[in-house]
């Protein structure tokens, strides 16, 4: 079903097409409209889609090496950094740096070297061909010799409104243990999830913290045996099985308490806490590309071991939307890097 946009775009167009034949009855109407469509389509090296570390540190690289990248900032520029109060792992940075700060500085060292970052997301791509096509916003038609998909995954939260509250003032809801559980040191933290990366992060949250509670919605871990025998053997870690969360709870700037059900009884608990943390998994943002990448079972891009390269030839991929280990902003800078590098290679070879 057409959009607005996409209905004044094709209207204008065919208005051009009739004015054309009007004032030219020798140019037939295939022709004119192949001409007209083709001064909408642009032409372009190399198009990094997103906007995280992995795409600024493409970005960067992509620049000095002359490529001419042009970089879409996707439905969030910046991605899940953006939403992150502190980063005290981010090496350079001994006093620490926020989230925002962190990628207003990499999109302005990409811009330095001429990177072109465009506001925009990329809805459509047609990779079947030689020529790979990106669509931007369903009518700006991309042509591109080489892409760079830097599209990250989204964290899964349970969507409480008081969840979502407490996550945009930084006062103490996270979806990463491993960015945020120094904040917490010595403090009761809840954590809710069942799989193997909720074991693993609560584990990760008892060295750190004075008590660690883990909210499991079912009766039993969804995790491997030796994941969740080792959160049972921490002593720290206090495990509610057939619990949900009801709220969080706090003064408006801060978590204070967690408001957990049983699923059984409907008996309510307040649980003090400072820290709430959801590890209930991400989504990779790949949906677009699942016709012509290859991926996993849950979405995540598929690469060439030791490479960023993707099935298809001049498409590359750094960063969360292939890392369901790591999930790390040096870590997705590094694989941006690898696809710059990669992508500079592929040019060179087609020369």
């Amino acid at each position: 079903m057409f959009s607005l946009i996409n209905l004044i775009y094709f209207t204008v167009l065919f208005l051009i097409a009739f004015l054309g034949i009007y004032f030219n009855k020798n140019l037939p109407l295939r022709l004119l409209i192949n001409q007209v469509m083709s001064e909408t389509i642009e032409k372009i090296k190399c198009l990094i889609i997103g906007s995280g570390p992995a795409g600024y540190t493409a970005a960067i690289y992509a620049s000095r090496a002359n490529m001419n990248p042009v970089l879409y900032q996707g439905t969030q520029p910046g991605g899940q950094l953006t939403t992150t109060n502190e980063v005290e792992n981010w090496p350079g940075n001994p006093e620490g740096i926020t989230g925002p700060e962190m990628m207003i500085n990499l999109q302005l060292q990409a811009q330095r070297f001429g990177t072109d970052v465009r506001d925009g997301w990329a809805t459509k791509v047609d990779f079947s061909g030689p020529i790979h096509k990106v669509w931007i916003n369903d009518t700006k038609e991309l042509h591109c010799e080489t892409v760079i998909i830097s599209t990250g995954a989204s964290a899964k939260y349970l969507g409480l409104d008081s969840e979502q509250h407490y996550l945009k003032t930084g006062g103490g809801v996270s979806a990463c243990a491993v960015c945020d559980g120094f904040f917490y040191r010595n403090q009761e933290v809840v954590i809710v999830g069942a799989g193997d990366s909720a074991c693993e992060e609560a584990h990760y949250l008892s060295k750190l913290c004075k008590k660690v509670t883990m909210l499991v919605r079912s009766e039993q871990f969804r995790a491997s045996k030796i994941m969740a025998e080792r959160v049972r053997k921490t002593e720290n870690i206090e495990i509610l099985l057939n619990t949900e969360t009801d709220e969080v709870l706090g003064d408006g700037q801060v978590v204070t308490a967690v408001r957990v059900k049983n699923r059984t009884s409907g008996e309510t608990n307040e649980i003090p806490a400072t820290g709430f943390f959801v590890a209930i998994g991400h989504k990779p943002n790949t949906d677009i590309f699942k016709d012509f990448i290859t991926l996993d079972e849950t979405g995540y891009i598929v690469s060439i071991p030791g490479t960023s390269k993707t099935n298809v030839a001049g498409v590359f991929v750094g960063g969360d939307a292939a890392d369901h280990v790591y999930r790390q902003a040096i870590t997705a800078a590094g694989t941006g890097c690898m696809a710059a590098l990669d992508a500079e290679r592929y040019l060179a070879s087609k020369e």
